[in-house]
């Protein structure tokens, strides 16, 4: 008996070739991340830790009067880390150009024709930039979509999946430290 040395045909190895190249070619698969992820961990224990004056400022007062609040988080930002963190652009680079899919809000910058929104910030929580003070630059996503998201879904969290890039966008809002350009939006569901 003598060894077969057939060779593979030529379709064979360009069927081979192209099954190769589809792995190679194949979609980025997206990392489920936290807001957490994205903000550096000296920022994450100031907001975790405020500091005990916060205590003593009285619903109502000027102190507590959100259009003050900016004001006040940059004219003391320089003495206390609490204050930093709420303004902070300091991002995770690792993150940066990563594939990722992340939980949030909408908050609409703008809109087409047919009133679906275009431009947004993705945040972390319900009402943040519009009945409550913005979250820190860097826990807040401009993202740009040609999809369009009906303006009726703006109550709704959703998965966004995209790839991570930062960028300063700012707008009377709040400020972005991320942006993204996304690839699919879905209504949020809980992960199993």
């Amino acid at each position: 008996m003598g060894c077969d040395n057939t060779q593979a045909s030529k379709s064979e190895i360009e069927h081979s070739v192209i099954d190769d190249a589809v792995i190679h070619d194949a979609a980025p698969t997206y990392k489920t991340v936290e807001w957490t992820d994205l903000m550096p961990k000296s920022d994450l224990d100031a907001l975790l830790n405020p500091p005990e004056y916060l205590d003593d400022i009285a619903d109502g007062s000027f102190e507590d009067i959100i259009s003050n609040q900016v004001v006040n988080a940059i004219s003391s930002a320089n003495d206390d880390r609490y204050q930093q963190a709420l303004i902070s652009t300091n991002i995770i680079t690792k993150m940066v150009d990563q594939p990722i899919r992340i939980p949030g809000f909408i908050v609409p910058l703008e809109f087409d024709d047919q009133q679906n929104i275009t431009q947004f910030f993705l945040v972390p929580y319900f009402g943040a930039c519009i009945h409550m003070p913005p979250p820190p630059p860097n826990q807040m996503i401009f993202v740009s979509s040609s999809l369009g998201i009906s303006s009726n879904d703006l109550y709704d969290p959703f998965w966004i999946t995209g790839i991570l890039k930062t960028a300063i966008i700012e707008n009377e809002l709040g400020t972005a430290a991320y942006t993204m350009q996304i690839t699919t939006i879905e209504r949020y569901t809980e992960e199993e």
